[in-house]
């Protein structure tokens, strides 16, 4: 089945989208705004995009009526923001800050999750999250529906337990990834493929 982009509804082309690019990671990101209100919210566009410096990128959407989300006004004013990696132990309470809460109400505290300082940012980290990444904001893009922000991580938490050897543990990490509608996906099972040379 062929399916022009042109011939479907923004929203028709939005499940394309989110039902085919399986699973993706969750960005739980926190923001302050100007008068120290945090923020928190989870973002399933989210990925890597730079190692030298490292960088990782988020997109989150608008309003309906097209404007900016508190997370991305908040960004956009202080330039810092903290991205944390969304695991099974803390996703009910990471979906909980995806409430319409209205503007200076913190979703950390609706969502009973800990608020406390960053070794940089001045934006802090949650307590309870196993991995945060302290970023400071290097690129923003107006896409129309989302903003795009690109960040330089400055400084990596990631819980005693779980770094071996400077590598992740990722069954004790138990990331937790994002597919359609209301569905999430746990880490099933894991394979190793070693990548072929040219000539072997």
């Amino acid at each position: 089945m062929i399916i022009p982009v042109s011939g479907q509804s923004i929203h028709d082309n939005y499940k394309i989208l989110i039902g085919s690019v399986v699973p993706r990671p969750i960005a739980f990101v926190t923001s302050i705004d100007a008068d120290g209100v945090v923020n928190a919210a989870p973002f399933s566009f989210f990925n890597i995009v730079n190692d030298n410096p490292p960088m990782i990128m988020f997109s989150c959407g608008k309003h309906a009526d097209g404007t900016l989300k508190d997370t991305a006004r908040n960004i956009l004013r202080s330039e810092e923001f903290v991205v944390h990696i969304t695991d099974e132990d803390n996703i009910e309470a990471i979906n909980h800050t995806s409430i319409n809460a209205p503007e200076g109400v913190s979703e950390l505290e609706l969502a009973g999750l800990t608020a406390v300082p960053s070794e940089i940012v001045a934006v802090p980290r949650v307590a309870e999250s196993p991995v945060a990444i302290e970023c400071r904001l290097v690129h923003h893009a107006d896409l129309g529906h989302f903003d795009l922000f690109v960040g330089e991580a400055l400084s990596f938490y990631v819980r005693d337990d779980l770094i071996h050897n400077g590598r992740i543990d990722i069954a004790g990490l138990k990331p937790v990834s994002r597919l359609a509608g209301n569905s999430y996906s746990l880490i099933g099972r894991i394979f190793d493929l070693e990548r072929p040379v040219y000539g072997e």
